[in-house]
């Protein structure tokens, strides 16, 4: 072949190329144009009945509606809800398949793993927040603390010996113990349980002193006196205890731990579709019926601002990552 010719068949080559770039074009307009032509599947990475479940099924019916396509919910649990999320973060990125995602697989879990079987900030895609929840900071009514400050000062006087319980070791509410011990410079007494329920039950009768919780779930105790609120661990005061104050208000400037929930898309789903699943995530959480059902779990709906919750996202999960590292907290 001469030169001529090699020069010739390259030339031809770079403009089948171009031909085919061009054609791709249309493509990710059409795909969103297209979508969705089939049922759309929601992955829950807990077992029915729990907060994440109940939050996917309050939107599933609103987002059918405004999609034109069923929205079905899949439950698959295990190993702290990781089985479920990666299946998503490995799946096709076509925006079939998506996770209903909270803070424990989102930041906790991956924060905590020794090999984590996905990357939550490299492997999703946010198609939007949810709603959040504060952890409260609560007291036995059995016990002689009734604010923050007689808590801290418990505290420091004994060192490692007030007890505060979770829901297990790993949990969200055992990082928040922790932070919360890191950043007021006192030695906690962890208890981990399995589960809130326990927990609470230890809380109530005095045979443990504090507890750091889900505000929803400590409520019914806190309204029926049976425990005291002593702080919430969000940024703002709750709407459910307004009376209660943040832990950023009584000196811990840094302190903010919310458990939240959120949409996800795999990495990589094309971007048209993203903004179609948005728009319906965004009308779907704007209907009344769907508020009043999230106003009746006492969870906070979190403003749509997408750039926002990202960075908050990454945030969470650095700071995760470095109190776990700081406490020796792995998960297998």
């Amino acid at each position: 072949m001469t030169r001529s010719s090699t020069r010739m068949t390259r030339h031809a080559r770079r403009i089948a190329l171009i031909g085919l770039a061009a054609l791709a074009l249309p493509i990710a307009p059409a795909l969103a144009q297209d979508f969705p032509a089939r049922p759309i599947r929601i992955m829950v990475p807990w077992a029915p009945g729990g907060n994440v479940d109940i939050t996917a099924r309050a939107i599933a019916p609103a987002l059918s509606e405004i999609l034109g396509q069923q929205v079905v919910i899949e439950n698959r649990p295990g190993a702290g809800g990781m089985i479920g999320s990666a299946s998503v973060a490995k799946g096709a990125a076509d925006g079939y398949t998506l996770l209903l995602g909270s803070s424990g697989t989102i930041t906790v879990a991956p924060a905590l793993a020794r090999n984590p079987s996905y990357d939550p900030i490299k492997d999703f895609a946010l198609v939007g927040p949810i709603h959040s929840v504060p952890i409260v900071l609560t007291a036995s009514a059995k016990v002689p603390i009734r604010t923050y400050r007689e808590f801290l000062a418990q505290a420091q006087a004994r060192p490692g010996q007030v007890s505060v319980a979770s829901a297990g070791t790993g949990a969200s509410n055992h990082l928040a113990i922790e932070l919360l011990g890191r950043q007021a410079g006192v030695k906690l007494n962890h208890i981990p349980y399995k589960g809130s329920g326990p927990a609470l039950t230890d809380l109530v009768g005095g045979q443990v002193d504090a507890m750091m919780d889900q505000l929803t779930a400590s409520l019914p105790h806190i309204k029926e006196g049976r425990i005291r609120a002593l702080a919430v661990t969000s940024r703002q005061r709750s709407a459910q205890q307004p009376d209660v104050p943040t832990l950023i208000e009584l000196g811990l400037p840094d302190y903010e731990v919310i458990t939240f929930t959120g949409l996800f898309a795999p990495a990589g789903t094309p971007r048209p579709i993203l903004d179609k699943l948005q728009a319906a995530l965004r009308q779907a959480l704007a209907r009344p019926a769907v508020r009043e059902r999230f106003a009746g779990l006492g969870v906070d709906l979190i403003e749509p601002d997408y750039r926002a919750f990202e960075a908050y996202v990454q945030r969470d999960f650095a700071n995760w990552r470095a109190v776990a590292r700081e406490a020796g907290i792995t998960m297998d």
